[in-house]
């Protein structure tokens, strides 16, 4: 049986075949349910009735974050994974300052827009080991 460093950090990497179209497939997903949403909020459309597109927003960055994560566990501690969990703590704050939804919801987006567009040495620094991890 494998150790835990050597399942979350395996050498070499583990591939994820066709890793480039099931990134493009999730995100496409992941755009259109979260900018939807942002769009319903920002207009008042009834919570209930932006439900689905919750659930498919969280679940098309959950498969974002399976990808990342499958080869080597080292996005955990690169800045771009940084971005992701500044996005999920803003994103809690939404039921407690739902007034503030619209908001919070830009900043999010914020977040997400410099997070994936930063250069890749800032994106792939990691805090951990610092240096940029880029193969």
């Amino acid at each position: 049986m494998a150790s835990i460093p050597a399942l979350l950090f395996p050498d070499p990497r583990r591939r994820l075949p066709h890793s480039r179209w099931w990134n493009i497939g999730a995100r496409t997903v992941h755009l259109a349910a979260t900018g939807i949403l942002l769009g319903g909020h920002a207009f008042g459309a009834d919570a209930a009735t932006l439900m689905p597109l919750l659930w498919a927003a969280i679940v098309s960055g959950a498969a974002m974050i399976a990808i990342e994560l499958y080869p080597t566990a080292h996005w955990a501690h690169q800045v771009c994974a940084l971005f992701v969990y500044a996005k999920l703590g803003v994103l809690c704050l939404v039921p407690y300052l739902w007034e503030q939804r619209v908001a919070l919801l830009l900043a999010v987006l914020v977040l997400a827009s410099v997070g994936a567009h930063a250069p890749r040495s800032v994106r792939h620094y990691s805090l951990w080991y610092r240096r940029v991890m880029v193969d």
